[in-house]
């Protein structure tokens, strides 16, 4: 049986004050929530602060972004022992934004993954195609490169410490979110996949994330489905309520 993921990624929102706010209002609306892995991702100058604030809850923290590399001379970046030293147990690696404005690549995105597993954080490897390649017919063979590329040279016991997220570009903080039935069809193909190149019971074990648009209003639908096992928040993660009914879908 596979646990639930639902986190919110806090994108370029909330400075340490309202961080710091949001989930201090967040807490008790999941406190009693059980069979859910719930996962806040702040950017890095708040990392700390919410941290402190989570302790002892059901809250866990994850950066947005890491480098491949342990240290050493690259202004501006940051390495997965540093975020697991500020109190992140999860990173999102290769979400679409980071693709389309910062140029990251599979290879990039692949290089990413295994650094982070190696300084001991679970990966959140996002994947998706945008509208034009929807249209040309093309995802799957979009995701499939994806799939390939960002997880080349890692193992069945490491891919244990990976979350897929599935983020159809098109339906990103755009209002629109993909079908019940696009979505479990994607999410099937990317199970698909990971049988393909591990086998049977390691593709039955990963969890595979929804990401687009989701609101308390349409999670239900979506976690309906058998393939997928959670969901991958923007817009809605950034309001505690919200995001609290996402969380407690099941009631």
């Amino acid at each position: 049986m596979r646990t639930p993921v639902i986190a919110g990624n806090w994108k370029l929102f909330k400075k340490q004050g309202d961080a710091v706010a949001l989930v201090e209002g967040l807490i008790p609306l999941v406190k009693d929530t059980v069979g859910v892995e719930i996962v806040v991702a702040p950017v890095f100058t708040s990392l700390s602060a919410v941290c402190e604030k989570i302790s002892g809850t059901n809250i866990n923290l994850s950066a947005q972004n890491c480098y491949w590399e342990e240290e050493g001379a690259f202004t501006g970046e940051i390495a997965p022992g540093m975020l697991a030293d500020a109190g992140c147990s999860h990173v999102i690696i290769g979400h679409s934004e980071r693709r389309q404005y910062f140029g990251e690549t599979d290879e990039t995105v692949n290089k990413k993954i295994k650094a982070a597993l190696k300084g001991g954080l679970v990966a959140i490897f996002c994947i998706g195609e945008t509208l034009a390649q929807r249209e040309a017919d093309s995802t799957f063979d979009v995701l499939r490169t994806q799939v390939t590329d960002g997880l080349a040279g890692i193992t069945a016991a490491e891919l244990a410490k990976i979350i897929i997220a599935y983020e159809p570009v098109w339906a990103i903080g755009t209002g629109k979110t993909a079908s019940d039935d696009q979505a479990e069809e994607a999410h099937a193909f990317i199970r698909g996949l990971v049988t393909g190149l591990y086998d049977q019971g390691t593709a039955d074990a990963i969890r595979i994330l929804y990401g687009g648009s989701v609101k308390p209003e349409n999670v239900k639908g979506l976690m309906s489905r058998p393939n997928i096992d959670g969901a991958l928040v923007g817009g809605a993660s950034l309001k505690a309520d919200s995001f609290a009914g996402i969380v407690n879908f099941q009631k």
